[in-house]
């Protein structure tokens, strides 16, 4: 495999030629990132041509709902899943609740759910709330000092009773990347079901769902260079036995039973995008010509790589500082490039001052309240938080070098 064009990525983001954004270099990617051009173009052409109730006879209604079924129809093929197996909804820790709405009316009290506290509490929150019904929560718990999760200790919170688990692909302090189809294996074999929130992986390559093996899997569209949709794959074998959550009209289509709102037509029919861009560099840097999930890999593979080859320097340059404490692997190769630093001050005001060089970063609990806790940060103080993705230069990791010697 090449090297990632970094020139050409970097072209396909309106943002790097923004004159106001000049010299700032963004590392709250995990927040949110850019959003690539295709998507841009797909919104303001629905805004613009189709803004229209979809699915109607006369033409720009027509336009309309082939441009959402085309989003739903090749991000499905590059998640390797079933067309219908994908839903959009307005976020994921919406359509999380809604999906455990579904498993309130679906399990029996008595019945468990496993969580961890390694998860942002988009994937923990809905699912703790269904012990006011009787059902167990069972927590899949981190290692204190690592925040890695161990899968010998799910093995021990596995029975009969058991009916979902829930973890992240990796979690958006920790950043160590879990082994999904490893994890998946043993939660089938005891009877669950399994839930992955992969909102703090996807930016960093979109996942083969089909051969990962979940249930259910769940990422952010804009985290992953789209619109601000949640993106929840649901295969068919669950999806068939939850209770409709949707109008009662809609409970025979498996794309529409979790989502009870009408969807948002143009940032739905923008997510097309996303797969553009996809197509984009993988023609680009000479992929594969045919296969979605096939030329996903190789996507997902070029953009891993530079990243790793971004983020060593980044975990090198803090691992060892006296007053930093790293979350998660010091290797680059376990981890996403989203790294969680607890200083003996507090974050937001680093923060601040990293901002005075340029530096596009964040402090605080990122929804991570649980993890955070049971490695034992003061909340009060956060962490710094500093994430990236493939469109990240290494000017600008230099740069975060350079303000990380003035201020840390």
């Amino acid at each position: 495999m090449g090297t990632l064009d970094i020139d050409f990525v970097r072209a396909q983001f309106p943002a790097f030629a923004e004159p106001s954004l000049q010299g700032q270099a963004f590392f709250e990617n995990a927040g949110g990132s850019y959003t690539c051009k295709p998507v841009l173009d797909r919104l303001t052409r629905f805004y613009t041509q189709r803004k229209v109730q979809p699915y109607a006879p006369y033409e720009a209604s027509r336009l309309a709902g082939e441009e959402m079924d085309e989003a739903r129809m090749r991000m499905a093929a590059l998640l390797g899943v079933d067309t219908d197996e994908l839903s959009f909804g307005p976020s994921t820790t919406q359509n999380t609740y809604v999906l455990a709405q579904a498993f309130r009316q679906w399990m029996k009290p008595g019945e468990a759910i496993v969580v961890t506290n390694q998860d942002h509490e988009a994937n923990s929150g809905p699912w703790r709330r269904l012990a006011e019904d009787g059902i167990e929560i069972r927590e899949w718990q981190i290692d204190p000092e690592t925040g890695a999760l161990n899968p010998a200790d799910l093995e021990n919170l596995l029975d009969d009773k058991v009916r979902l688990v829930c973890f992240p692909h990796c979690s958006n302090v920790v950043a160590e990347i879990n082994p999904v189809t490893e994890i998946t294996a043993i939660a089938h074999a005891a009877g669950a079901f399994v839930c992955v929130d992969g909102v703090s992986y996807a930016p960093h390559g979109f996942p083969n769902v089909g051969e990962l093996g979940p249930d259910i899997y769940l990422f952010s569209a804009y985290k992953t260079y789209g619109p601000h949709q949640g993106c929840m794959v649901i295969r068919r074998a669950l999806g068939d036995l939850l209770p409709n959550q949707a109008h009662f009209f809609n409970g025979d289509v498996l794309y529409k039973r979790f989502t009870p709102a009408g969807p948002d037509h143009a940032q739905v029919a923008a997510s097309a995008g996303m797969a553009d861009y996809v197509d984009l560099l993988c023609d680009h840097h000479g992929g594969p010509a045919s296969g979605a999930g096939e030329r996903g890999q190789f996507v997902h593979d070029l953009m891993r790589a530079h990243e790793i080859a971004l983020l060593q320097p980044v975990l090198d340059a803090v691992k060892d500082r006296n007053a930093v404490r790293l979350i998660g692997p010091a290797e680059a190769e376990r981890r996403a490039p989203t790294v969680a630093l607890a200083l003996n001050r507090n974050a937001e005001e680093v923060a601040a001052e990293l901002a005075q060089h340029g530096i596009m970063a964040g402090g605080g609990d990122f929804y991570a309240v649980r993890p955070l806790t049971a490695m034992g940060v003061d909340l009060g103080q956060g962490v710094l938080r500093v994430s990236f993705t493939h469109y990240t230069s290494r000017d600008e990791i230099d740069q975060l070098l350079q303000a990380f010697d003035r201020v840390l």
